[in-house]
């Protein structure tokens, strides 16, 4: 292949692909049946032509039968009052309209075959019309539910979800910080409580420690202004019950 072949075979590729791309289904199938539905007027008026040629020839085909009866009918009368100049002259005149006759019968003829071909022609193509609009409106139906579902396909191409998903994560993330934090807030909260607790409780035990130790130490005679006793005696006096006491 020569590199002229080739280029021009570049270039019908590229701009094929290009016009490919710019042509748009539904425009040129709602342009092609604007264009047949243009063309019913022009068929129509050929076909009209065409069967007013046939009408025409009829009349004629009527009055050149006249025209023959009329000058058979002269031969006729001319011949019964001698005058055969008149009947030769007339003679004449039927051999030329029954030439013109016969003549006409073949238009008719040919103009009656066309004027059917034509009238067929006519209602074949308002079939072919109705059928191509039909076929041309269901693919344009077609074309806009592709249009559609293209639409929808780039929606759901931009539509990323792991974009979504990454933001969700993180919220996701955040709630579940913060609720640790709420959490570990109340944990602490309740443990410095119970931290009070705990020490108010060792104080108070404390306490008691102590003032038992007080009270050891008084019983022992440790404190000032105290008896010796022994932890857990009691005195002879408080050991005997007010009714054995001697009076």
């Amino acid at each position: 292949m020569s590199s002229w072949s080739r280029f021009k075979r570049s270039l019908s590729a590229l701009f094929g692909g290009l016009i490919e791309k710019t042509e748009d289904p539904e425009l040129i199938l709602q342009q092609t049946i604007r264009e047949m539905r243009d063309r019913v007027p022009e068929l129509n008026n050929s076909v009209a032509q065409v069967m007013a040629t046939e009408r025409l020839l009829t009349k004629n085909k009527e009055r050149l039968s006249s025209q023959v009866v009329d000058l058979d009918s002269k031969i006729k009368a001319s011949i019964k009052m001698g005058r055969d100049d008149l009947a030769t002259a007339y003679i004449g005149q039927l051999q030329q309209a029954q030439l013109d006759l016969t003549r006409t019968n073949q238009q008719h003829q040919q103009s009656e075959v066309a004027s059917k071909q034509a009238l067929k022609a006519r209602d074949n193509y308002m079939v072919q019309m109705q059928r191509r609009s039909a076929e041309a409106m269901q693919l344009i139906n077609q074309s806009k539910q592709a249009k559609l579902q293209e639409q929808l396909a780039q929606t759901m191409e931009s539509f990323q979800i792991g974009d979504d998903a990454s933001t969700f994560n993180e919220m996701r993330d955040k709630i579940d910080r913060r609720a640790a934090q709420a959490e570990a807030k109340m944990q602490l909260g309740a443990a410095s409580v119970e931290g009070q607790m705990h020490d108010i409780e060792r104080e108070a035990m404390d306490m008691q420690l102590q003032d038992k130790l007080l009270e050891y130490k008084q019983t022992m005679g440790l404190l000032p202004g105290s008896t010796s006793r022994q932890p857990g005696q009691l005195s002879a006096a408080s050991d005997v019950p007010d009714n054995e006491r001697p009076s």
